[in-house]
């Protein structure tokens, strides 16, 4: 996902994302382990969405902290 996309979105859908990604995250570890999964990098890409995702949404919730003071 584009970061264009998760700064559209507000603190609880981007809350949401991360977690489906989590999810998928975890289904693909599983695949891995089972040596049902071909394509490897997937797992480097959705570590990295995840990690785009909670930058995201660590700074917008500094953003709404620093406006609510």
């Amino acid at each position: 996902m584009k970061t264009t996309e998760l700064r559209q979105k507000d603190a609880a859908a981007i809350e949401t994302e991360i977690k489906a990604l989590q999810r998928a995250h975890f289904g693909l570890r599983m695949q891995k382990a089972l040596q049902q999964l071909s394509n490897t990098s997937t797992l480097r890409t959705t570590r990295r969405d995840i990690a785009r995702a909670k930058t995201i949404l660590a700074q917008k919730q500094k953003q709404a902290a620093a406006t609510a003071k």
